[in-house]
């Protein structure tokens, strides 16, 4: 740093610090995708509260989700605090809790169960796992064949270790698809060379699958499958707080945006309270 002026040189100290502080390496990527985006915006200008200010103001004018918007600021925020110059920080926008989600974007459990009639071999595999244990994408790679066996997944993730059950029918289908493929020890979901999937690969044999299930490609990703998975599951237990375990959430917030129900269903409840004749 020389005159508050951002340097790649600081943005790649930002990455030690990240890394020392055990983020998952998706946070890093995502954290430094939201810096990089921001220096593009000052242009080597030199950095001021001011110019934070005008950043999160230009990224209202384009037209980018308030949520989105406070994510790429805390990023911004978190490099300016590491680099000694918190007095640039700039707030958050503040906004109402939502009551419900848009309906567009959520997936139901008969798109689900399309999307399930039109895949195949390791990919209708790796479907069910996701959207029957509420992992995180990044997570299958911990789904081992030594662990399947135990019937119990234990997954290290920023700075908490929790348990994952294996349901009985996935953990056989899943040592029945590694005994096929001749997959004795380690990650069950491997590539042709023998390495863990990623989830870019993933993401993109999910979006071949829309037009064969006809599902629209804007709510298959496999972040709504883990959604999905939260709302069956809390709309059978009722247990907030036991859901956040599962999911491996710090805060119980973080939980209630998973379970929102969609605009439909909510104003049928609200129709169902009987108040208006």
């Amino acid at each position: 740093m020389t005159g508050n002026i951002m340097s790649r040189n600081a943005v790649l100290q930002f990455r030690n610090y990240l890394h020392g502080e055990e983020k998952s390496p998706a946070t890093i990527e995502k954290y430094l995708r939201d810096v990089r985006g921001f220096c593009r915006f000052t242009g080597g200008r030199e950095i001021t509260k001011e110019q934070v200010i005008a950043y999160k103001n230009w990224l209202l004018e384009q037209g980018y989700a308030i949520r989105s918007i406070n994510s790429m600021l805390a990023s911004v925020n978190s490099l300016l605090s590491y680099l000694g110059m918190g007095e640039c920080r700039a707030k958050s926008i503040r906004q109402q809790r939502p009551t419900y989600c848009p309906e567009a974007g959520e997936l139901t459990k008969a798109e689900y169960l399309r999307l399930l009639g039109a895949a195949q071999g390791q990919m209708h595999l790796i479907l069910q796992t996701i959207c029957g244990t509420g992992i995180r994408v990044s997570e299958l790679q911990h789904f081992t064949v030594e662990a399947v066996r135990r019937g119990e997944v234990c997954i290290a993730c920023k700075g908490k270790i929790r348990t994952i059950l294996v349901p009985g029918k996935l953990k056989k289908a899943l040592l029945d698809y590694a005994g096929r493929n001749r997959i004795r020890a380690g990650a069950i979901f491997v590539t042709e060379k023998g390495k863990p999937i990623h989830r870019s690969t993933i993401w993109a044999q999910m979006k071949r699958l829309c037009r064969r299930a006809g599902v629209e490609a804007a709510k298959v990703f496999p972040h709504n499958l883990r959604k999905l998975f939260a709302r069956t599951f809390y709309s059978i237990e009722k247990d907030i707080a036991k859901l956040a375990d599962i999911l491996g959430h710090s805060s119980i917030n973080t939980t209630r945006i998973y379970i929102m129900t969609t605009g439909r269903e909510h104003r049928q409840k609200i129709e169902r309270l009987g108040l208006v004749l």
